[in-house]
């Protein structure tokens, strides 16, 4: 944690206490009805919130026991410790006591020997807090005490009432607790008695003579000692010290400032321990000479009791005070140690007199090496926390500081309902529910504090919202029916202007608009009603500097303008969207490029993004929708945006968590919470460079979610949890705010409190340990900095980045970045740097043709080559691979993990594994290959998973030229042996074309199933033989079956002719008893017994789960022009592929059924889109990973293949192409492949659409016009067959417009960001 704001300090005279407990330093005070208990300046060990809503009047610590007592004015309190020996030490209430005069309430506490505590108002009670709080001692009082202290061995107490100059000095006659008494003498004062000091030992087992310090309202400080033990009084007068004398005043400035004078004690134990902390400290710097330490040491000597004075000004006089309580005393007894100046104290100018004053707290630890501490109360509702070196303090010689704040502890007497930050997040108001505010600003590591009070603003209407401008300089509150202007540039905020409004509907928000001119004095804001209707106001501010005379300084609030937006109905909610990345600009242009400015959501999910454009001139405000996103999330319960389009969304029972990508209109994060965990709140921030941090509040906890690269090869998450911060060991109270700062801190409003943690995550963390990160020497890292290491761009090197250059065909790249590797890797050693782009160029990706690296290989293979060196590799070759592949398992690459490294060494090898068969490889068999090997890896490390290749490596191959090499190599990968469940792995049957080599590829998995136990089971391999139609091996099989009991009943069954009705009958008797025995794969056999091809495959899809052997065995048993398979993939594939947003798998169904035209449709459309189909799309069809990236490179491969994939690609609309390339284009981007998306948007090439767009009966439309080359090969697979399936679809988008012009190459690029 960076910093606790712990609360508002009561302006009470025991508000704030501190003791040493068994080696901890403890700090107690209270705040409203709140004890808060901390261990340091930033370490807060527990806050107690109290059910009653009466605030406390003080608090005390019992040094001996740690036992903390607080009052109310009608409750005691009494907490005991426990868990120190467990190192978690905390609180828990023991005793709660009635007020014993209800009257006056309690007004002070005091802690006496064996657990006794004094508890003083109208009388004095003695209690015994050992058992129940049994009162031992009762006194009436004739008037309320105010002030009424145990002396350190509890055998005085020091009473005064409210407004007395007598001090009652009550004088313990026994101890013990069945006959306490006391009597009773008086130390008499000119004027009334403001404060009183006992003094104490170091440690509370040792011994001291009670003296008491007075100080008295006429500036004078009186020191009480047993002079004369024999007489009447207990005490007698000792010394006096005149505080007005001890410090002069130099001129006549302010009369109070002249006059006020403050003081405090120091104990002679705590001022020797300092000045040893100042000798061990100027020792360990080396210092030689210091004249203001060899004074100290000097004083120090005779362990004087030292009484500090000052004044508003700085200015400060120490006096000594030693032989206290002899009789024979000198007149050296009493010295001044030191006048010094600039003890700066941070006093306010504008609270009003009873709070305008401070108390004094010092000490000096003693099992640390901290030094000299002072705590300050100030009573206007803050305590500051400094540490001074005494010598430094007590230096006569000038300097510029003396005390080092090292913490300032306030905020507020409620709970803080709302906290409201600036654009900026360098300014914060946190607001309670009592329309009281604190505005804060962002403090300087110089500093060391987080966050500094500015200002505090308390209004008498209800605040509905607010908006802080120019930094927290001035406030805007949006009431029910009015709008006020304040001005916080002063402690206390005063409000400028009121305005009333009238409005349709309730005001939901108040939103900053961005100004129309960088010039602009005006500021203007937004409200949005439960209407849709948009009010701005109008807001002049007055200069930050005066540039004229004649300049109008007063500011200006008016209505500047009012429209309805429509689009009311069924509106839940509009709000502003937290600001992220770059502050809001001025635009000339309304588009859907600008910054969001808000979002709507309705109770059925669709939500809405808002931006808008102030035009002065004309006086109005011009709204645009920027994008509309369909959730099909019911009622949501919460919403927040960021200005850089990101959207979270909290469903109904506020468990579930989304969150989406509005450009895109795509899901990138789903997450489900326990129904313990409820969602309260959402908080955006965004790194310098946009990358997105999401703040996830809880009752009791935040989740942070940090922006990951998009990782389509695994399928992994857009987001990724990398901290909890959790408040429930600090706190009782639940959150109830928080925000981002701009540096980074995340700030939690709790109860009256605000924490602010701290930037740095710590890399140890479990959470960060699971997201397999290179952060190899770093401990702690900048939140900043983890997510760009999340989510920034990638080194060429990276194996994400080599897998994604692969299936964008650039293999002749990928064999540059890894020789470049291999030359950089042979003088690495661990610790140094690793070039990123391994001595490539941008421009190597985006201009391969006009790379002059192309014109130097070519030159390497001319006459001349003879000079090149020969060492110099050209092309990946095994012996390359396993050289540098060794290297990578003996050093660790800075920009890259563990795991990362070992999948680089795999796509290295699975590169040259593909470079051996480059002349016999097309391109889609090397994409396909490269991720099978993948798959293996993948498998060997988890290898009690059952998973298969995606479809999408099963489309690469489908459409591949190099098949038989692929079968090849497969079979070679499960040594020859291949199963079904290696088959359905490798996904082989979906992706053969050749039907012949797919049934004899088949027989082989036929013959590894039955060979695949040592008993040679037939059953086994029944379902593979019988879709073959190879009964007649099935019967030779079983005959081999001696050992099996089923052996003569099959054999018998299986000699009968099936094409007879008869035995047709009895197979599917025993397909359906087999069903009901669950043996579901040998019940799909017997259905393909009786020729019931249907059955067998709904057996094998629904019964079995396994859509591949349903596939597989409709191809094999009855072809690809199965009526079937047909049915199959119409009724059973393309519905779930709409359902799960698979485009994979729907283009290669498309593919099968002959409908290559829907084929390539459905690779730029989401497939619920183009399919109608009775189940809705989950949410998963709508996520990221339904729009892969190597989609656009299989468009492209296909579109020009056939005039079928022409015929499709003419029905999408040219913006429907240019919005996926641009959406393609975003995506390379968020997986950190940011050459990629710029050469695909500096190279598309898009179709030329014919400028006729009706079709002559005798004349067709010549599909092949549409190319730009006409050097394209293109087959003539036309008219597509007819299916049913063609009348469920949907027309996609808007007619493509008569004439298209191909969008400018540079409209690409800006709307990217280059």
């Amino acid at each position: 944690m960076r910093a606790v704001l712990p609360g508002k300090p009561q302006a009470k005279l025991q508000a704030v206490c501190t003791a040493q407990c068994e080696g901890q330093r403890l700090v107690a005070y209270i705040s409203g009805n709140a004890l808060v208990i901390l261990g340091g300046p930033h370490e807060l060990i527990q806050t107690v919130y109290h059910d009653e809503s009466l605030a406390l009047d003080a608090v005390v610590i019992d040094q001996a026991t740690g036992k903390i007592a607080t009052c109310s004015s009608k409750e005691i309190y009494i907490y005991k410790p426990y868990g120190r020996n467990e190192g978690a030490l905390k609180w828990s209430l023991q005793l709660s006591l009635q007020s014993p005069d209800q009257g006056y309430g309690t007004l002070t506490l005091s802690w006496g020997s064996e657990e006794e505590l004094l508890i003083g108002s109208s009388s004095l009670r003695l209690l015994q807090t050992a058992n129940e709080g049994n009162v031992i001692w009762n006194r009436k009082l004739p008037k309320p005490v105010k002030i009424a202290s145990f002396s350190h061995d509890a055998s005085l107490v020091a009473s005064t009432g409210l407004r007395d100059r007598l001090i009652k000095l009550w004088r313990r006659q026994s101890f013990g607790s069945d006959d306490t008494r006391f009597d009773f003498t008086y130390l008499p004062h000119p004027e009334v008695v403001t404060g009183v000091h006992w003094r104490r030992p170091q440690n509370h087992e040792h011994t001291l003579d009670n003296v008491l310090f007075s100080i008295c309202a006429d500036s004078k400080i009186r020191v009480w000692a047993a002079t004369d033990p024999h007489g009447l009084q207990a005490l007698q007068l000792w010394a006096e010290i005149d505080m007005r004398d001890s410090i002069q005043p130099r001129d006549m400035e302010d009369v109070r400032q002249i006059n006020e004078r403050y003081a405090f004690i120091v104990d002679s134990g705590d001022f020797s321990l300092a000045t040893q902390r100042a000798v061990q400290a100027a020792s360990d710097s080396g210092q030689q000479e210091n004249h203001a330490l060899e004074h100290l040491v000097e004083v120090a000597k005779t362990s004087p009791e030292v009484c500090v004075i000052l004044d508003r000004r700085g200015n400060m006089s120490a006096w000594g005070l030693e032989n206290i309580g002899c009789k024979a005393r000198k007149s050296t007894d009493k010295f001044n140690i030191a006048h010094v100046e600039n003890v700066k104290l941070s006093f306010l100018h504008d609270v009003n007199s009873e709070e305008d004053n401070v108390q004094f707290l010092n000490f000096c630890i003693q099992q640390s090496k901290s030094p000299f501490t002072l705590l300050v109360h100030y009573l206007d509702g803050r305590v500051e926390w400094f540490e001074s070196k005494l010598d430094e303090l007590f230096d006569p010689s000038p300097r510029q500081q003396r005390l080092h704040a090292k913490a300032l502890w306030t905020g507020h007497n409620g709970s803080v309902k709302k906290i409201v930050r600036s654009g900026s997040g360098k300014a914060l108001l946190s607001r309670t529910s009592d329309n009281e505010g604190l505005i804060w600003r962002q403090g300087g590591d110089r500093t060391g504090m987080a966050l500094i009070r500015s200002s505090s603003l308390s209004c008498r209407e209800h605040i509905h919202r607010s908006c802080l401008l120019r930094e927290g300089s001035f406030v805007v509150n949006l009431h029910h029916h009015g709008i006020s202007l304040w001005d916080a540039r002063s402690s206390v905020a005063q409000e400028l202007l009121h305005c009333t409004f009238e409005a349709k509907g309730k005001p939901l928000c108040l939103i900053p608009l961005p100004k129309p001119g960088a010039e602009s004095r005006a500021s203007y804001l937004a409200t949005i009603t439960t209407k849709m209707e948009a009010i701005v106001w109008e807001i002049e501010l007055p200069p930050m500097s005066q540039q004229k005379a004649t300049e109008d300084l007063s500011p200006k609030l008016q209505q500047f303008h009012s429209s309805d937006l429509g689009l009311g109905n069924d509106l839940a909610f509009v709000l502003p969207v937290d600001p992220a990345g770059s502050l809001q600009a001025s635009s000339a242009f309304l588009d859907t490029f600008a910054k969001d400015l808000a979002i709507s959501y309705t109770h059925t999910g669709v939500l809405r993004a808002w931006t808008a454009t102030v035009d002065p001139k004309s006086r109005r405000v011009n709204w645009l929708v920027t994008s509309t996103l369909e959730t099909g999330i019911d009622c949501p319960s919460l919403a927040s945006g960021s200005s850089i389009r990101k959207i979270a969304v909290v469903d109904g029972a506020k468990t579930g968590l989304t969150i989406w990508d509005s450009w895109s209109s795509q899901l990138e994060y789903e997450a489900k919470y326990p129904s313990s965990d409820t969602i309260q709140d959402l908080d955006w921030s965004s790194t310098p460079d946009e990358q997105s941090i999401l703040a996830v509040g809880f009752p009791y906890k935040v989740v942070i979610l940090a922006q990951m690269r998009y990782d389509y090869l695994h399928a992994g998450p857009a987001w990724a949890p990398i901290r909890e911060v959790h408040i429930k060991e600090l706190s009782s109270h639940p959150i109830g705010d928080s925000t981002w700062l701009g540096s980074g801190n995340l700030v939690i409003g709790a109860g009256n409190q605000l924490y602010v943690y701290d930037k740095a995550v710590e890399t140890s963390d479990d959470m960060i340990v699971d997201l397999s990160i290179p952060i190899h020497q770093h401990r702690s890292l900048s939140i900043f900095d983890l997510v760009t290491h999340l989510n920034g761009p990638l080194p060429l090197f990276h194996p994400q980045f080599l897998a994604q250059c692969i299936l964008a065909g650039k293999l002749v790249q990928v064999q540059r970045i890894i020789i470049g590797l291999y030359k950089a890797m042979r003088f690495f050693v661990t610790g140094d740097e690793l070039d990123s782009f391994v001595s490539m160029f941008p421009r190597d990706f985006y201009m391969e043709h006009e790379n002059p690296s192309s014109a130097a290989r070519k030159e390497t293979r001319s006459s001349y080559a003879d000079f090149v060196d020969d060492d110099e590799p050209q092309t990946v070759t095994e012996e390359l691979a396993g050289s540098l592949n060794e290297n990578l398992a003996k050093l660790e690459i800075p920009q890259l993990s563990n795991s990362e490294q070992f999948h680089l060494t795999n796509i290295i090898e699975c590169v040259a594994t593909a470079e051996k068969q480059r002349r016999s490889m097309d391109d889609n068999a090397m994409r396909y290959l490269l991720f099978f090997r993948q798959h293996i890896v993948r498998k060997g490390q988890a290898p009690a998973s059952r998973v298969s290749i995606t479809w999408r490596e099963i489309v690469w191959a489908y459409h591949s030229g190099s098949q038989d090499i692929l079968v090849d190599l497969v079979s070679r990968q499960f040594h020859g042996r291949m199963l079904w469940e290696h088959a359905r792995e490798s996904g082989m049957f979906m992706w053969m074309t050749d039907l012949k080599a797919l049934r004899a590829q088949f027989e082989v998995i036929a013959r590894n199933e039955y060979a695949k136990t040592d008993e040679k089971n037939p059953i086994d391999c029944s379902l593979y033989y019988l879709a073959l139609r190879k009964k007649n091996v099935l019967v030779g099989l079983w005959r081999m079956a001696a050992w099996n009991r089923e052996q003569s009943s099959t054999q018998k069954l299986l000699r009968n002719n099936f094409t007879e009705v008869r035995w047709k009958t009895a197979a599917l008797k025993n397909a359906y008893a087999l069903l009901g025995k669950r043996r579901f794969e040998y019940a799909a056999s017997f259905f393909l017994l009786a020729g019931n091809l249907q059955d067998a495959v709904n057996v094998c899809a629904h019964q079995l789960n396994d859509l591949q052997l349903a596939i597989a065995v409709a191809r094999v048993y009855d072809g690809d022009d199965s009526l079937v398979l047909r049915s199959l993939l119409e009724d059973k594939v393309l519905p779930q592929a709409a359902f799960d947003g698979n485009r994979w798998l729907a283009t290669w169904a498309f593919w099968m059924l002959g409908r290559r035209d829907m084929a390539v449709r459905v690779l730029i459309s989401p497939v619920y889109t183009l399919i109608d189909s009775s189940r809705t799309p989950n949410l998963q069809a709508k996520s990221y990973l339904s729009s892969d990236p190597a989609l656009v490179v299989l468009y492209k491969q296909l579109r020009e293949k056939t005039l079928q994939t022409l015929k499709g690609a003419s029905k999408i609309s040219p913006r429907a192409e240019w919005e996926f390339v641009i959406q393609n284009a975003r995506q390379y981007d968020r997986m950190g492949c940011d050459l990629l998306a710029l050469d695909l948007v500096r190279n598309w090439e898009f179709l030329k659409q014919p400028k006729e767009t009706t079709m002559n009966g005798d004349h067709p439309r010549d599909m092949r016009k549409m190319l730009r080359r006409r050097s394209s090969l293109v087959v003539d697979d036309m008219p597509s067959p007819q299916s049913p399936v063609e009348h469920k679809m949907k027309p996609l988008g808007k007619p493509a417009p008569t004439v298209f012009e191909e969008p400018d190459t540079n409209s690409l690029l800006d709307s990217f960001g280059f």
